[in-house]
This record gives C-alpha cells, structure tokens and sequence, in this order.
C-alpha cells in the first residue's frame, strides 16, 4: 500500500461523512460536470463514489477507480450496479472513453508526475472526448500542508498548459474563492484532440 492509499485509508471513514453523498458537491461543480461528461466514463480517483453515482443518474457509463479499498467498499454498497476497482489511474488500461473524470484525485501528484498522469488520460479518450479536472489554485505550482498528505496547488493557467501539453486543449474553467473553510477551487473541462 503507497503512503497516499494509506493516509486516505485512515481518514476514510471521516472523508466519507464529509464528501460522501452528491449534497456535498456545489452546484456548479456538478452543472460542469454534467455538461462535458457522458457516454463511457472513468472516474479516476472516485473516492466513496458519489460522483461516480451522479454520473450514471445523468446516463453514463461509468466506471470508478481508487485506490483506497474502504472507498471502493462504501461506493459498491452506496452504488450497486455501477463497477468499481481498487486500481491506480497509473494502471489505467482502457481506451476509447468519451471521458474522465478526475475530481481532486491528481491533488498529490508531484508536478514532475502530472505530465505522464495527463498524458495516459489522454491514451484513454478518444479525440473529441472530454476530461475533467479539479485541484486547488494557487498562485505558482507549491506544495502544501493538506489534512491528508502533502498536495499541490496549480495556477488555472498552468494547469491549462500541462492539459495541451498532454494533447487536450481547455474548452471552459470554473473558478470560485476560498470561502466557508475551502480552499480556492479550479477546475478545467478539456477536450481531447488529435
């Protein structure tokens, strides 16, 4: 088990009280989503699945990858019917998809590793198809102090950079303040490209 899969694994059962259910998703975030994700769908990283979840409500066919096994557990309990593994988006062998989801799941990746994840997503859409990402913004690329594990914070640009140069071009950014004990938010939806 990597440091991550086990720190996530210590604090599931709180993460799962927490972020658990749709409700817990802002509105925007979920109207996002909703307007670039469908067809067959990855959720990599879907965490206790609730994503995941409102995705197939919207007609999806999605699968959802993590690498915690108690989030696994609590999404097939929560979501019977929907498929979900306990696997590495590092591992993801599909291709083809309409789309991925990756909502706060690339949060800890070193931004020497961001190139390689970003590119397999690429492998694993097919041109026009869609990826969506959220993380934390920042002003520069920096590490920081999450409750979890060491995370990263990304300028929208750079972020935006990092997803071309993986092969996606930006097609609509969502940007909110830190505000209510949350940090500042971004996330991109992209299109794959030839």
């Amino acid at each position: 088990m990597t440091d991550i899969e086990q720190a996530y694994e210590n604090v599931s059962g709180l993460y799962i009280d927490l972020f658990g259910s749709v409700e817990s998703a802002h509105a925007e975030d979920l109207a996002l989503i909703a307007r670039h994700l469908g067809g067959r769908v990855v959720d990599a990283g879907c965490g206790p699945g609730h994503l995941t979840g409102y995705l197939r409500g919207l007609g999806a066919d999605v699968t959802g990858i993590d690498l915690t096994p108690s989030f696994v557990a609590h999404a097939r309990a929560t979501h019977p019917g929907i498929e979900f593994r306990v696997e590495s988006m590092d591992d993801l062998e599909v291709t083809d998809l309409d789309g991925i989801l990756a909502w706060y799941s690339t949060i800890h990746r070193h931004p020497d590793e961001m190139d390689a994840v970003l590119a397999r997503f690429r492998r694993a859409v097919r041109p026009g198809g869609s990826l969506v990402i959220g993380f934390f913004v920042g002003d520069e690329v920096a590490a920081f102090d999450h409750k979890v594990t060491t995370a990263y914070r990304w300028p929208p640009d750079a972020m935006a950079t990092r997803l071309e140069r993986a092969g996606f071009t930006e097609i609509e950014r969502l940007l909110r303040p830190a505000g209510d004990g949350h940090r500042t938010h971004g996330a991109i939806a992209a299109r794959a490209i030839n």
